[in-house]
């Protein structure tokens, strides 16, 4: 890389991380930690006179909001329910949803505002070399809408904002963060879980994707929660997300775990104070905090059936595209799916490096309950070593140093090192494409 070039992307490389639950952005200077939002937009319809004139012109032309503003408008929207939306479900974005579509363009313009006044005046700026992470599983459509998105946002700003775009799948920037060239990226999100092999790039033939993630971690919690009492709270979700940091476990194994909580309740008891007036306590029901971990890695087991059977939990195959993402697989059968679809003279290299990136992985194991809970990463090698016992002794499984934010890192590092002389290749969906 030209030393200009490389001086000019130290400052003014900039990524996106389009996850189903949060929208991360920023420019490499932040360091290491981006900005973040939740990936929900609010649409500016069925709004009273009175309200309107409250609301800048812009802001009503647009017709969306996101970030802080989401709450500020919330109460005035008549129908709040239909108009406060996610736009991605399971990382994607369906192709003639047009209000997702306007989401995500405000969420562009979002992230961008925040940056733009700092540069505009600097002589050197030219435009932000800008990667879109996306997930592994998007399809060719949904590229280059985004594309065209942020051209469009580029427009608005007099054309000065955006020098190229590049897009990168989620799981190889992680991998792109943590330095592996051969390995299993294995990225567990609010809405999916998807496992790609690696080898110096994402071996697509091998993807495989599971049907939940930190959304369904959710739902058990809030079930949790009426069992336990508390159905007023299950049906706030700014409740349920605490709740399920802080009582959710990962066990080392089910039954056995919930043989001993049952066993002796006081052990596994907890309180949450949720707020000055607000305070959950679990004591009798504290088995079911292994239920809240156990889901994301298996949900096979008997004790999910019940909330399954009567509805109060929805885990099923969907076909996305020509995807299926698959409910009730566990994580150790998707790994091996995955890796029996790559060469099978890279396939021990492939399974034996094993890292785990997304929120959805971050389980923390309170001091005494080391005997019956583990992390995620010893979680894994547990699964692994059961279904794959000669592969015990070479499984290096490791969880990326912060599971948010590792994307984003990945894209950063993938934007500053790929030349501007690298243009976008339709064929293999890289390089930078400009519209200048």
């Amino acid at each position: 890389m030209l030393a200009d070039e490389s001086r000019y992307k130290l400052k003014y490389t900039y990524a996106e991380d389009f996850g189903t639950g949060y929208f991360k952005y920023g420019p490499i200077t932040l360091g290491e930690k981006p900005r973040m939002i939740q990936s929900r937009g609010l649409l500016l319809r069925d709004l009273p006179e009175s309200i309107k004139m409250l609301i800048p012109k812009t802001v009503l032309e647009r017709g969306v909001v996101v970030g802080d503003d989401v709450t500020k408008y919330l109460s005035s929207i008549r129908d709040a329910a239909r108009n406060l939306r996610q736009p991605l479900k399971d990382g994607i974005v369906r192709k003639d949803d047009e209000d997702a579509w306007k989401i995500i363009k405000e969420l562009i313009r979002f992230g961008f505002s925040q940056f733009y006044p700092e540069v505009a005046n600097q002589p050197d700026f030219r435009g932000y070399y800008t990667v879109i992470a996306l997930s592994a599983l998007a399809p060719d459509y949904m590229r280059e809408k985004v594309m065209e998105l942020h051209r469009e946002v580029d427009e608005e700003f007099e054309g000065k904002l955006i020098a190229a775009v590049t897009v990168i799948d989620q799981p190889f920037a992680v991998a792109i963060a943590e330095k592996a060239v051969t390995c299993s990226v294995i990225e567990a999100g609010h809405g999916n879980i998807q496992v790609v092999p690696i080898s110096y790039g994402p071996i697509r033939e091998g993807i495989v994707a599971l049907n939940r993630g930190g959304a369904e971690a959710n739902a058990i919690t809030r079930e949790i929660l009426k069992d336990a009492g508390y159905g007023d709270l299950a049906r706030d979700e700014y409740v349920i997300e605490i709740v399920k940091r802080e009582i959710g476990l990962v066990p080392r194994n089910l039954k056995e775990a919930i043989r001993k909580a049952r066993e002796d309740p006081k052990r596994f008891a907890i309180k949450v104070k949720i707020g000055p007036l607000v305070e959950i306590e679990l004591v009798e029901q504290s088995w079911m905090r292994f239920l809240i971990g156990e889901i994301i890695f298996n949900p096979k087991h008997e004790e999910f059936t019940s909330y399954i059977q009567t509805g109060r939990l929805v885990i099923e195959d969907v076909v996305v595209g020509d995807m299926v993402f698959y409910g009730e697989m566990d994580l150790a059968e998707a790994l091996i799916q995955s890796v029996k679809k790559t060469p099978v003279e890279i396939q021990e290299k492939i399974v034996s490096s094993i890292i785990l990136s997304g929120g959805a992985f971050n389980w923390n194991v309170p001091p005494g309950l080391e005997d019956v809970a583990c992390t995620s990463t010893e979680k894994i090698r547990i699964m692994m070593s059961e279904k794959v016992p000669d592969m015990a002794d070479k499984l290096n499984v490791r969880m990326v140093k912060d599971p948010q934010y590792s994307v984003w890192r990945g894209a950063i590092i993938y934007g500053y090192a790929l030349p501007t002389s690298v243009k976008w290749n339709e064929r293999y969906k890289e390089g930078w494409y400009t519209w200048k």
